[in-house]
């Protein structure tokens, strides 16, 4: 546990991202293990090259603690395109008044500005479940950071973001298996501002 600890600050403190694949995704809600969601979001990127768009993500909880997911996703603008996979580990549960605290990490490969990046990131994040009108929901907050590497030229650059958003089943009777998510995130260092909505439907 040392080491992972160890890992985690140094990718931390020198790689501080991009927004997160495109969005924090599920990893606010708690499935259990072995579940499986597919999901459809829509996307708005409005800083410089910004545009709207759709991608899909597919998420699995592999056992208490690590939840992988990966997409694809296209838009409007200078930001066409996207490819990303990611793994969350969850470090403290969210239990009783203690939130969940969770570290996810992110390999993103989009096209942006007509050229191919490589974007590794790291987002530390933290919810928690509250009840709304009679169904629980998961407010988050994450701070994506990390690098974004350009392979035409071989430079890179810093970049972090912050991320806050909502995850949780709809507030619609009878409805048990649809998820929904809404998020915005906004650019701290060299990225830019967006919002995603989205909808799952649990496979299992």
């Amino acid at each position: 546990m040392s080491k992972l600890i160890n890992f985690l600050v140094i990718a931390v403190v020198f790689i501080p991202s991009e927004v997160l694949a495109y969005g924090t995704g599920y990893i606010a809600y708690p499935l259990s293990p072995n579940k499986r969601l597919i999901s459809t979001e829509f996307t708005g990127v409005m800083s410089s090259g910004g545009g709207v768009g759709i991608q899909g993500r597919f998420t699995q909880k592999v056992n208490q603690k690590v939840l992988v997911d990966a997409g694809i996703g296209v838009a409007g603008g200078e930001r066409d395109s996207r490819f990303f996979v990611g793994g969350d580990f969850e470090l403290i549960p969210d239990y009783m008044k203690q939130p969940r605290v969770s570290i996810k990490a992110n390999w993103t490969n989009a096209k942006e500005f007509d050229v191919r990046r490589n974007i590794l990131s790291i987002a530390p994040t933290v919810s928690k479940g509250f009840s709304f009108w009679g169904h629980e929901a998961f407010p988050f907050f994450s701070l994506p950071m990390g690098v974004n590497l350009q392979g035409s030229n071989e430079t890179y650059e810093t970049q972090i973001n912050a991320n806050l958003g909502i995850t949780g089943n709809l507030p619609i009777r009878h409805i048990t298996n649809i998820l929904g998510v809404a998020e915005a995130t906004v650019g701290i260092k060299d990225s830019y501002t967006a919002f995603f909505v989205g909808l799952s439907y649990q496979l299992n």
